[in-house]
């Protein structure tokens, strides 16, 4: 039997929404996930979930976006090399890298989807032009440590884009990997040439 309904706004609701997705993803992976289960689950109604997503692979893409690290989370140790660990690590411990069925059951919805995939490649794209990752290099610009004439949004993105391939390809992601993105690939790129 299905709890009852509890009246909650804002925040509070999306928040039991977001915890009912990733509890009915750990259960039932994201072909068994339904707007029901996950209305039930946050015991509230189908059309409170209709009123704000079209379907599934929105209402994952908001529960993702929901637990990824927002600007005013932004690590600042002083270094840009240890910022972009501390933010890399932080968006691994997230719900989204732990499941990976959600997350590959998301890009085949894309990929026969148009209007999903500009979703997600836009979503993707937002996240190099306003995300953490822009604070903490924008700080490295201040401090010198990265050249702005070196910084091309395509070496903005390779940070992200090389952890979500290690994630999807490897399903996990080892410590000194991520120091291997920035060290080898990323900070060479953007940095300075005297340094």
């Amino acid at each position: 039997m299905t709890a009852p309904a509890v009246r909650r706004r804002g925040e509070v609701l999306e928040a039991a929404i977001f915890d009912a997705v990733w509890a009915e993803l750990a259960e039932t992976g994201y072909s068994g996930l339904t707007i029901g289960a996950v209305a039930d689950r946050a015991r509230t109604s189908k059309a409170v979930l209709y009123r704000r997503w079209q379907g599934r692979a929105e209402l994952v893409i908001a529960a993702l976006l929901h637990q990824a690290p927002s600007v005013d989370e932004v690590p600042d140790t002083g270094s840009l090399r240890s910022d972009l660990l501390e933010l890399l690590r932080s968006i691994l411990r997230g719900p989204g890298a732990a499941n990976l069925d959600a997350l590959w059951g998301l890009l085949a919805d894309a990929a026969r989807d148009p209007e999903l995939r500009e979703q997600v490649s836009s979503i993707a794209a937002g996240q190099t032009r306003e995300g953490p990752l822009v604070a903490i290099v924008e700080r490295g610009i201040r401090r010198g440590e990265v050249d702005p004439e070196r910084l091309t949004q395509r070496r903005l993105r390779l940070p992200l884009d090389l952890l979500r391939g290690e994630l999807m390809l490897y399903g996990t992601v080892a410590d000194g990997v991520i120091e291997e993105i920035l060290d080898e690939v990323f900070l060479p790129l953007v940095r300075p040439a005297s340094m």
